[in-house]
């Protein structure tokens, strides 16, 4: 598309924020506001010497889901608008003109066939939208009759913040918009996504300014899989997500979010991905990610502007995206990257689902964007989970980038033959204690994949082969309490740290009842060097191999399956797999979740959904999501009996399985009690 192919015909509008603009046509019920040209308008920016801008308007509202709640919801935008504006920030920001995006521009980037098939959606009936329903819920989308007016707002509105950051008119700009565009791809839309604002902003800046080079850093929680598609060619885009992947199973899903995924042709080295291998990762993990890839290869490329697709959903309290970057956090990431382009900063927003904390992550990087320096943060040190990210990361760009070092993100490297892990130190005790306390010996695993990972992590007591009751006790590591001595060198004070294990109580009670017990920690190492690592979760693989080759050649017929946190999702995953043997011998599931998202049964095993309703029992605490959901809480037999958790003040599974562990006693002495229930096949 050429440059003088892109114009721009706008008027300005007023609503009751002030001065929007936008292209004809108008939306199917436009505004009643008097339209007026710019120069009949009041003044109503602030004061000229503002150097940060924002773009924002209420119109964008109107695209709502007329079947209800939907977490993409209008107050988005409206609660970010006021806690801003709450908190004195809009009085020193320049308000800059918002307008629809036009054809042209929008066809930089998608194609005619999608902008026609947005376009159309105006024109849908009441009862169009209600038959199409089904269509749009596979994209992950909801349709009004204003959407394209709102889409085309949300893309002219990060048009309008990032030629106002190029020209120089400010030096900052935030446009609070919506809906969001990083999942739109170049021919369909998806992922509450109509247009890829971003994606538009940045062609239209390159043609019709003299910023050539731009970098968009995509914090939101999930992969921008159409940012990366529209660029994935382009070496003057250098485009880097962190994001929530967990082996191409999250949202986008497919493998287009791996790490491995770095551009092709000309393109090759500039998209850089940074894929979370699982939730709650937090501060610690996403400044790891800066300081070590990030920063180093922002700097070596050098851009005339970033971007910033400003998703909020990885932030704390947000039940999408179950991870934890806190304001600050936020802060501090947007502080790094106002250092690049001579300060030419843009902030777009794309997801974000917790009003909450989409509000207040707002604030903390509109204060960033005013000058203000980021809160002073805490000591921290990022997981191993993130550590082993990064350098995987590291080891993929380094072929792209001279500034990226994969040594410098491994610290332990030079001295790594004569070190031992944490981990390993630590199930090395654990393995001593249960064979001193309870004669427990170590199960051997024959799969050298499942040796890697679980090696040392599986025990079980003598009588393992000839009792009639064996309780499956499947849990996670335990809680690693270190006290530092000091903040600044994170020295630890060895003689004031100490592990948490809550499975010590559970065996305790298993082996004085007499039962014969198997004990699996799921805490697999998250990544090996040799890259050994299966594609699948290695819980449901150690699951299924045991049960296959262990607890199915036991004399035991009466099995109880305890699951704690992580080992939760375990137990289910073995359910999938092994439905009828599960049924025929296990009386009871007993899951201590915690916080967790609790697993559920497949839909397409009626007889297995109900024979767990019948044979399951689950912790939660009172805050938990479940309980504002009842088609979920119908599929556990749990509901019934969860008075106490209802109660629980207690969050972590640490301790609610202390509180909990009379029940746990009572209920299983009742299931072992009663005569068995099956799926009536049996």
């Amino acid at each position: 598309m050429e440059a003088e192919h892109v114009e721009v015909a706008v008027q300005m509008e007023v609503d009751s924020e002030g001065p929007v603009a936008s292209s004809a046509p108008p939306p199917p019920n436009p505004p009643t506001e008097p339209v007026a040209r710019a120069a009949s308008l009041p003044p109503i920016l602030a004061p000229s010497q503002a150097q940060v801008g924002y773009v924002y308007s209420s119109k964008m509202m109107m695209h709502s889901c007329s079947r209800g709640h939907h977490e993409e919801q209008p107050e988005r935008i409206s609660r970010i608008f006021d806690i801003l504006k709450d908190a004195g920030c809009t009085r020193k920001m320049r308000r800059l003109p918002i307008r629809q995006v036009i054809r042209s521009e929008a066809l930089l980037v998608h194609s005619e066939a999608l902008w026609e098939k947005v376009m159309a959606i105006q024109s849908m009936t009441d009862q169009d939208i209600a038959d199409s329903a089904a269509y749009y819920d596979e994209l992950s989308l909801y349709v009004h009759k204003s959407t394209p007016y709102a889409a085309r707002l949300s893309a002219g509105g990060v048009i309008e913040a990032a030629l106002a950051v190029a020209r120089g008119d400010v030096k900052k700009a935030f446009a609070i918009v919506r809906p969001p565009g990083h999942h739109a791809e170049p021919d369909e839309h998806m992922g509450f996504c109509f247009f890829n604002n971003v994606s538009i902003a940045s062609k239209v800046v390159q043609l019709r300014t003299s910023v050539k080079k731009i970098m968009i850093l995509d914090w939101d929680i999930h992969h921008g899989n159409g940012t990366q598609r529209t660029f994935y060619d382009d070496p003057s885009v250098l485009y880097i997500s962190l994001h929530r992947y967990e082996g191409g199973h999250f949202y986008p899903n497919g493998p287009f979010g791996n790490l491995t995924s770095c551009g092709q042709g000309d393109g090759l080295g500039y998209t850089v991905n940074i894929p979370w291998p699982e939730k709650d990762m937090g501060d610690a993990d996403y400044l790891h990610a800066f300081q070590k890839v990030i920063m180093p290869i922002a700097v070596e490329f050098a851009p005339d502007l970033v971007i910033i697709s400003s998703g909020f959903d990885a932030a704390e309290g947000d039940t999408l995206g179950e991870c934890h970057v806190s304001p600050t956090g936020y802060a501090h990431m947007t502080h790094m990257l106002s250092a690049l382009a001579n300060g030419k900063l843009v902030v777009a927003l794309e997801g974000g689902y917790s009003l909450d904390a989409i509000s207040v992550s707002a604030l903390a990087v509109a204060k960033v964007l005013l000058g203000e320096a980021p809160p002073q943060i805490e000591s921290m040190v990022a997981s191993e989970v993130a550590t082993e990210t990064i350098w995987q990361v590291a080891m993929e760009q380094s072929k792209y980038w001279k500034n990226v070092d994969p040594k410098a993100c491994e610290p332990i490297e030079e001295i790594e033959p004569i070190t031992f892990s944490m981990s390993e130190l630590l199930k090395a005790h654990r393995q001593d204690y249960l064979f001193r306390t309870h004669s427990m010996v170590q199960v051997p695993l024959i799969p050298k994949a499942l040796e890697e990972q679980f090696g040392s992590q599986v025990a079980c007591t003598p009588d393992i082969m000839d009792n009639d009751v064996l309780v499956v006790f499947v849990h996670e590591f335990g809680n690693l309490r270190a006290e530092l001595d000091s903040v600044i060198y994170c020295d630890v004070n060895q003689e004031h740290s100490y592990l948490v294990d809550c499975s010590k109580q559970v065996i305790a009670w298993v082996t004085s009842a007499g039962y014969a017990l198997l004990d699996v920690n799921v805490f697999a190492k998250p990544f090996t060097k040799s890259k050994t690592r299966h594609a699948d979760d290695p819980t449901a693989d150690i699951m299924t191999y045991l049960w296959d080759n262990y607890i199915q050649l036991t004399e035991a017929r009466r099995i109880m399956l305890i699951g704690h946190g992580p080992g939760c999702e375990a137990l289910m995953a073995l359910m999938r797999q092994r439905p009828v043997n599960v049924m025929k011998s296990v009386r009871a599931v007993v899951q201590v979740v915690g916080n967790y998202s609790v697993p559920v049964t497949p839909g397409d095993i009626d007889s297995l959904r109900t024979w767990y309703y019948k044979n399951s029992l689950i912790f939660i605490p009172k805050d938990h999501d479940i309980l504002h959901d009842k088609k979920i809480m119908k599929k556990h037999g749990s509901v019934m009996l969860s008075e106490l958790t209802r109660q629980a003040e207690e969050t972590k599974p640490i301790k609610l399985i202390i509180q909990a562990l009379p029940v746990i006693k009572d209920f299983v002495s009742q299931r072992l009690a009663s005569a068995p229930v099956t799926n009536g096949d049996s």
